[in-house]
């Protein structure tokens, strides 16, 4: 199918509007809107050199959504949305699944932080996700990105990368691979406490950036999205990326960056993020949160080095040294974090 065919499949219609959203790395998303009905959709083409299988995000999608329901969620749920013949996934000629997702009215959301209130808030909300998704008993999700968080392989991948580079990316980049590999130990402690089974499984989101929050117009948030990444991991995870994400004073892709780390933001989403799950975590998760968000940032600089080594095959680019600048960002993001810390 044509992504018109796919479009009518969903909706019924050929008489819509189709609007590009442009700040998604890995898959590729429009808003939709039904003329003939006056409402919108979210439209999205899933990346499946990423989530090789599709209908498992569906399928962990639609689990989540059930645990928040039975748990009386305050937030919005955002709902897959079924074909006119009942699928959740269309394939068009490329083999390339569609899906479509229910879209919220008058939301917004935020590249970055644009205050300490709404970063807290942003926080605080995804402290009562992961509360809230998080009984008793672990549901059986699928994982949807094997290895994800598996530091050790994204070390070894970053070697590979290393060695098998082309000689003037290597050379573009000197100075990063020399930072990236003074800091190659970081990740050791993480990987050994997962190893002697220290840190307890949780459900995660894996993906806490603040754009994944749908804020209304006085920034009071509405709901949790992009649930594609959610698995079974350490919590940790989730306050590490959060941190990551927040307190970026610039956008990720600017490499010009200086003293993008922003403390007062740390302080913000740590005390967000503790509002529900303090008396829920472990003494070990308590104890490593300062260090979990060192090692978020350096895995994420890391990916962003290796893809860059690799030839930019996996992030979405706009340029040839577009990786290149998102690795010298997060690299002055975690040197501003460890002055901090005291590290």
């Amino acid at each position: 199918m044509e992504l018109n065919d796919i479009v009518i499949e969903f909706i019924g219609t050929d008489n819509y509007e189709l609007s590009p959203i442009t700040d998604g790395l890995i898959n590729t998303t429009y808003l939709l809107e039904d003329k003939d009905q006056g409402k919108k959709f979210i439209l999205q083409k899933i990346n499946n050199h990423v989530f090789k299988q599709p209908d498992v995000i569906v399928n962990n999608h639609l689990m989540i959504n059930e645990i928040l329901r039975s748990n009386n969620y305050q937030f919005q749920i955002i709902e897959p949305i079924p074909s006119l013949t009942q699928k959740l996934l269309l394939e068009d000629t490329n083999g390339q699944p569609w899906r479509m997702l229910s879209f919220i009215e008058n939301s917004v959301t935020f590249l970055t932080a644009p205050s300490l209130p709404t970063a807290f808030e942003a926080a605080k909300t995804f402290s009562y996700f992961l509360t809230v998704v998080n009984t008793e008993q672990l549901p059986a999700l699928e994982d949807a990105l094997p290895n994800f968080l598996n530091f050790e392989k994204r070390v070894a991948d970053y070697k590979s990368s290393l060695k098998n580079a082309a000689p003037h990316l290597r050379e573009k980049a000197k100075a990063e691979i020399e930072i990236t590999n003074q800091l190659l130990s970081l990740p050791d402690q993480w990987i050994e406490m997962e190893k002697n089974n220290q840190i307890p499984k949780r459900i995660i989101h894996a993906d806490v950036k603040i754009s994944n929050i749908l804020f209304d117009q006085n920034h009071s948030p509405l709901a949790v999205i992009d649930l594609d990444t959610m698995m079974i991991s350490t919590i940790l995870y989730d306050f590490g990326t959060m941190i990551q994400s927040y307190t970026n004073t610039t956008h990720e892709d600017d490499g010009s960056a200086q003293n993008n780390f922003n403390p007062e933001m740390y302080e913000a989403v740590k005390k967000g993020f503790l509002f529900y799950l303090k008396e829920k975590l472990t003494s070990t998760e308590s104890d490593n949160l300062d260090y979990a968000a060192q090692v978020a940032i350096y895995i994420q600089e890391l990916r962003f080095l290796t893809d860059y080594l690799n030839g930019s095959v996996y992030y979405s680019t706009k340029y040839p040294e577009h990786n290149l600048d998102r690795t010298k960002n997060q690299l002055e993001l975690l040197k501003g974090l460890r002055e901090y810390l005291g590290v």
